[in-house]
């Protein structure tokens, strides 16, 4: 890894890592990660059926401020819907459901890794 990395940075980059591997685990098709455009960034887009399924993924270190799920606003849930919306429209697909999920990985300097998965978070 780059030492010039940010520590935040390659604890997000890990925590996105993980998580790709648990959807891939539980059957679903990932089709892109860390999807950008002018209106920001989506953690992982995949395929669960027929569904799409927009993940955001939060790491943390500590609960100092919350658990890393509960960092997920409501504002941040309706900008993942549009940006849900203009990933369809990029790559001209058409599906029967759009899903938004949050997955927050708490990975302590000590101890074990604790990951928890919200499936169908609805803004």
């Amino acid at each position: 890894m780059d030492p010039t990395t940010p520590p935040r940075t390659t604890l997000a980059r890990y925590g996105e890592r993980l998580a790709e591997r648990y959807l891939r685990e539980r059957g679903l098709t990932v089709l892109a990660r860390n999807w950008r455009c002018a209106a920001g960034e989506l953690d992982i887009v995949a395929l669960d059926g027929d569904c799409l399924v927009v993940c955001e993924v939060k790491t943390r270190r500590t609960t100092v401020f919350g658990s890393p799920v509960e960092a997920v606003t409501l504002a941040k849930l309706a900008r993942l819907r549009r940006l849900a919306a203009a990933w369809m429209t990029e790559h001209d697909t058409h599906v029967a459901d759009v899903r938004i999920d949050v997955i927050g990985i708490l990975r302590p300097r000590r101890g074990e890794c604790r990951l928890q998965h919200l499936v169908g978070v609805v803004p």
